[in-house]
């Protein structure tokens, strides 16, 4: 009421208000503008979280023992003798006529396989093979963690050398990189002109795979993997460090890119996971068969990747009923695995076939001697049989696989560290670097591998050896 009678005050009032109000607006808004703009640019990381996969609750006191522990592979007659008995009473089904590989293990050359097994493959040889290299054991989030960890045995003056973590995947183990380590942490007693970059390099066993403890309680995944990985980095006095993976192990040392992308140098795989689908990579699909240079693929992805359905689709199927059962009911099946080392090698060998090259599935023999000895893959079954971590090792599929992929944490983090993609021709799926750069934001260096397939490390190790180093040196330069 009083305001009809002094108007000159009303707005000399309002007009204080509005002196004191839209400065304070405007420098809201733009406040607002301000974080929206640096949230744009902020990398968005895995949460590292913590964990306990140890027997029963997480004692309340007390800390950890963090020591580092040397380990060696050991083995007894008794282990001998027990692996020789059930090699001796395994029963055979006869192949179907020209089978191949195609219904899977052919049991003809299986027994082949159980016979040079018995008979001429020897154990304690290769345990002191295996014994070559430094292993140790230390204890990360209530479960012991096995690595071996190689240092070169000269470095030049002046030079630094870089620690590279390598991890394995499934069906494999750390024994894969027993031919690439001396390429890397001795490149120029091995015939590699790449005497700039030298390596010291760490190779863990996925927990509950090999010489790691198996996890005791549910739910570890490569996110849980990969925070371990990081602690046993840390626990080895490294800040900063190169990361290298096929299979799990390239989601695994993602996982770690992901989430402390700070420690992290660089981040090399020959394998790539992507969860992303929709519109945009249907539109991919569709165009690049005809016109691949209009959505970024080139010729050599034109011809690994069409005809599409019958590579992406039917080969998957075809090489994919062990995921289906190891992501849904893996303690069922591993129950005959883990107590026959003739089934156990059937299963796992069949992999090292196929994964190899798919052109395998059409010889009787898998052609598996053409890449690998039997000493060598045996060497692997017997990793898995002699610690009873197959179940545990196929569990690992249930525990990642049994959530929409498109739902997990990492699904929605990209990776910003240096990249390097090997892209080996025989792989089970190729992923264009069209496809890689939709998770992959900064790609170093993408190569097309001549020749090689799944298990890099252990079948063209000189091939994958070459790659790194290429990538960490350019790396190292930017």
């Amino acid at each position: 009421m009083w305001q009809e009678f002094f108007p000159n005050a009303w707005s000399f009032e309002y007009s204080q208000k509005n002196a004191v109000l839209v400065p304070a607006a405007a420098l809201g808004v733009g406040g607002m503008l301000v974080f929206w703009l640096r949230s744009r640019h902020k990398i968005k990381t895995l949460e590292m979280g913590d964990g306990w996969w140890g027997s029963g609750e997480r004692p309340l006191k007390g800390k950890e023992d963090e020591s580092i522990r040397p380990f060696k592979i050991e083995t007894s007659d008794k282990e001998i003798e027990d692996l020789h008995r059930r090699l001796e009473q395994a029963r055979y089904t006869p192949p179907l006529e020209g089978a191949a590989f195609h219904y899977g293990f052919n049991s003809s050359y299986l027994r082949k396989v159980v016979a040079y097994w018995r008979n001429q493959f020897d154990w304690r040889k290769q345990v002191e093979v295996l014994n070559k290299y430094p292993h140790f054991q230390t204890t990360i989030e209530g479960i012991v963690i096995h690595f071996i960890h190689v240092k070169p045995s000269y470095v030049p003056h002046g030079r630094a050398v870089q620690p590279l973590l390598m991890v394995h995947g499934w069906p494999g183990s750390f024994y894969e990189f027993y031919k690439i380590i001396p390429l890397l942490t001795e490149p120029a007693r091995h015939g590699l002109n790449e005497g700039d970059v030298v390596f010291e390099v760490i190779c863990p066993s996925i927990p509950g795979y090999g010489f790691s403890e198996a996890p005791h309680q549910k739910g570890f995944d490569t996110i849980a993997t990969a925070r371990i990985f990081h602690k046993l980095m840390n626990r080895l006095g490294f800040k900063q460090y190169y990361v290298q993976g096929g299979d799990w192990g390239s989601r695994i040392t993602t996982n770690m890119a992901q989430m402390l992308p700070q420690s992290v140098k660089g981040l090399h795989v020959n394998l790539v996971f992507i969860n992303r689908q929709g519109l945009r990579r249907m539109i991919s699909v569709m165009l690049g068969a005809y016109v691949p240079w209009l959505v970024g693929l080139t010729r050599e992805d034109v011809r690994r990747t069409y005809p599409f359905i019958q590579k992406n689709i039917y080969a998957l199927l075809r090489e994919s009923g062990y995921l289906h059962i190891q992501a849904t009911k893996p303690d069922t099946a591993g129950c005959g695995l883990n107590d026959s080392p003739v089934g156990l090698a059937a299963y796992i060998l069949e992999k090292f076939s196929t994964w190899t090259d798919k052109s395998f599935l059409h010889k009787d023999d898998g052609g598996l001697e053409s890449k690998y000895s039997l000493d060598e893959l045996l060497t692997n079954v017997m990793i898995y049989w002699v610690t009873s971590s197959i179940v545990s090792s196929m569990r690992f599929y249930k525990e990642n696989l049994s959530k929409d992929p498109r739902l997990t944490a990492d699904a929605r983090v990209g990776v910003y560290v240096p990249t390097g993609i090997a892209a080996f021709p025989q792989e089970i799926v190729h992923t264009p670097r069209a496809w890689a750069k939709q998770i992959f934001k900064n790609i170093i260096t993408y190569t097309y591998m001549p020749r090689g397939g799944h298990f890099a490390a252990f079948e063209e190790p000189k091939l994958l050896a070459q790659d790194i180093m290429q990538f960490v040196r350019k790396v190292e330069q930017l």
